[in-house]
């Protein structure tokens, strides 16, 4: 399911004396993602407490949606998979709009002689080139999500992808894991706080687009 079609249902209801705030991250279309930084009330009476936070509970409430490939319950070490490693990790065939590319035809119809060798070394240079790989850095969500720390998708931008130059990558899937959110509602001695689970949509596909 592309990007266009992931649905994103956040109600984060924040009290402050007396007044709810509640803010709706609506379903997000492929060039709104990454998900944007979430505004949060700074008020710690809206933090969970430390009898909160008990590991065995929490990956209990998860259960099998802990992915330990996505997501971190202490600080990671913060590498960035590299644009060579990702090209490196290209998988699949060569996609059918590169490998049936005539190379003989000219702008000015004319012909032209290409060996087999050069032929496929152009093509491997030109998928290589255009190919969008997904960059994954680690980002920490705070205390009020458990685990608190994802590997978030981003597509690679540190060139264009066309050739000629022109395009940019662009996220065409994601795919979705979920999260614990610390949700409070009421106010005051009277809010009532607990964990729900959120799903937190990740980028997981690229491609070369204007």
């Amino acid at each position: 399911m592309g990007l266009s079609q992931t649905l994103l249902f956040y109600v984060l209801v924040c009290v402050h004396l007396g007044v709810s705030q509640i803010l709706r991250l609506r379903p997000s279309p492929s060039d709104h993602l990454p998900v944007p930084d979430l505004r949060e009330d700074p008020d710690p009476e809206y933090d969970p407490r430390e009898q909160d936070l008990a590991e065995r509970t929490l990956r209990k409430k998860l259960g099998s949606n802990f992915d330990p490939n996505f997501m971190s319950i202490s600080q990671p070490v913060l590498v960035n998979l590299s644009a060579s490693d990702n090209h490196v990790k290209m998988q699949g065939p060569m996609p059918n709009e590169i490998k049936k590319l005539d190379l003989t035809e000219t702008p000015y119809g004319k012909r032209v002689k290409v060996g087999k060798k050069a032929r496929r070394k152009f093509l491997q240079w030109l998928w290589t080139y255009t190919h969008c790989p997904v960059v994954y850095t680690w980002k920490d969500l705070g205390v009020r999500f458990w685990p608190r720390y994802i590997k978030e998708g981003n597509c690679f931008s540190e060139r264009s992808c066309s050739f000629p130059e022109g395009m940019s990558c662009k996220p065409v899937k994601s795919i979705n894991k979920v999260f614990l959110r610390w949700y409070c509602q009421g106010f005051l001695r009277q809010k009532y706080c607990t964990w729900i689970q959120v799903q937190y949509p990740i980028i997981s596909e690229c491609k070369c687009s204007c």
